[in-house]
């Protein structure tokens, strides 16, 4: 391959600039493609009024709080020992939790930029602070580059420094580098549920009250008509009236009216239900009428969308280690951040070493340090062997018993199990000379070993462990 292929093949040729379907006026600025924005014309403020909702409110605050809940810490990965304790350091002196709070955004309104101040702290330069900005401050180029709006600049923008702004993203493309909201999927649901709610309160006040209808005589003055009327109203409220003893009162219910409120309460909990899905990916624990088997489903869902944002805020504080990395040290290796839930990690841990350690494993502290997150200190170091054997109490001591068992299986011909045996192996070895290649030896061997004959050696190791175990009963007994 020669120097124009290569070069070729590493350069974009589907580029906007040569897409005859791309046509920007802005020329810099590609515009947010979201649906929702585009059809009503406003930018991305008018998804930070959606969150003055009850429903829209709680269920973002549960969602971040499913990832803060989360453990976090950062290991060496491939990097040098000691190397995690730097970041941690560095990460004490930040606020953590606002700053995951605000990475957190970004699943939101699908993109959120947080402004990264540096800091010379000794010898090192270290982020000081991490600040969320307004995402509608920005924008992005043909390019996909961001760009922040300024006084100077508020149409194209000005095109932030590298390793300024960290930016976290929820299904970001080529085509929409803005990301993909999740509060476009609640604007139509959560405006609809506000307005059904209107009409739904104006219904249960015409309709809710029972009519009290006046009656007067036929050609009684306006005067005594309004005043029975205020008196009327007055009695919707207090439940009670003074009327003249030649007018009537009739208190009528409105019947048939149930199913045009039926109306109302479907449509709104059918918006309820749009939001949900939206934020939670689930309906099931919000409902009244859900069940236990249902509501777990529901939270088994919700751990998608968890471990979904948890990978995000992961990469975000990744990006900001490498960071780091460039401006302090020299080394290609660094550590990494991660997240977990701990009671589960520790669950499958534990009931794995467990069975380890049954099984005669020995786990050394290094490993319980890495699996379990435990720093120095935290375990006891076991005792280095000196260079003297180990001696214990009864080492010297007589056993009896097993001396007796000892000379059982010494006595035994020694011909005896070597005859059982090469009466066993015999067939096994006839296969082998009989075949032309390792191969058609070890198909041989898989339909030869089923026919094994093992009576004769499994009956002369059974008697022996069965006389072996008698005798320790016995002699435990005494």
């Amino acid at each position: 391959m020669n120097k124009a292929q290569m070069e070729s093949l590493a350069a974009q040729i589907a580029t906007r600039a040569r897409s005859a379907q791309f046509f920007s006026d802005l020329g810099l600025m590609l515009p947010n493609p979201d649906p929702v924005l585009k059809a009503i014309g406003k930018d991305i403020t008018v998804y930070r009024e959606l969150r003055s909702d009850p429903q829209v409110g709680g269920n973002i605050r549960r969602r971040k709080g499913a990832v803060k809940a989360l453990e976090w810490g950062v290991n060496n990965g491939q990097a040098k020992e000691g190397a995690a304790q730097i970041v941690e350091a560095i990460f004490a002196d930040l606020e953590m939790d606002r700053i995951i709070s605000e990475i957190l955004e970004a699943p939101l309104y699908g993109y959120q930029p947080l402004e990264v101040v540096w800091g010379k702290v000794g010898s090192y330069i270290v982020p000081v602070d991490i600040i969320g900005k307004p995402p509608e401050w920005f924008c992005f180029d043909a390019e996909n580059r961001l760009r922040l709006r300024t006084k100077e600049d508020p149409v194209y923008g000005e095109l932030v420094p590298d390793r300024k702004f960290l930016l976290p993203r929820q299904d970001a493309t080529y085509d929409n580098p803005y990301g993909m909201p999740d509060l476009s999927m609640c604007f139509w649901p959560t405006s609809f549920k506000k307005g059904g709610l209107k009409f739904w309160v104006t219904f249960a006040e015409k309709y809710g009250s029972p009519w009290v209808i006046g009656k007067h005589p036929r050609n009684t003055p306006t005067e005594e008509t309004d005043d029975l009327l205020e008196k009327l109203a007055d009695m919707v409220q207090d439940a009670v009236a003074v009327i003249p003893d030649d007018s009537s009162v009739d208190i009528k219910e409105a019947a048939g009216k149930s199913s045009s409120a039926d109306v109302y309460e479907r449509l709104l909990m059918f918006c309820r239900s749009e939001v949900n899905y939206a934020l939670l990916g689930q309906n099931q624990t919000s409902e009244a009428n859900s069940n236990r088997a249902s509501a777990q489903a529901g939270l088994e869902v919700t751990r998608d969308i968890r471990d979904a944002d948890s990978r995000m805020v992961e990469a975000t504080f990744n990006t900001l280690i490498r960071w780091i990395w460039d401006f302090n040290f020299n080394e290609s290796t660094r550590p990494e951040f991660s997240m977990w839930e701990q009671e589960e990690v520790d669950k499958v841990l534990a009931e794995r070493d467990k069975t380890l350690t049954e099984a005669g494993v020995t786990l050394t502290p290094a490993y319980f340090k890495r699996a379990y997150g435990f720093q120095d200190g935290d375990l006891v170091e076991p005792a280095k062997p000196s260079g003297a054997p180990v001696e214990f109490a009864e080492g010297g001591g007589d056993f009896p018993d097993q001396a007796a068992l000892d000379a059982a299986i010494s006595s035994l011909a020694d011909n005896h199990l070597q005859g059982q045996g090469q009466a066993m192996l015999k067939p096994l070895v006839q296969l082998i000379n009989d075949s032309a290649d390792y191969a058609e030896a070890l198909g041989k061997l898989a339909t030869l070993f089923p026919k094994l004959d093992t009576t004769s050696l499994e009956e002369a190791l059974t008697r022996a462990m069965f006389v072996a175990e008698l005798w320790g009963q016995a002699n435990g007994d005494d």
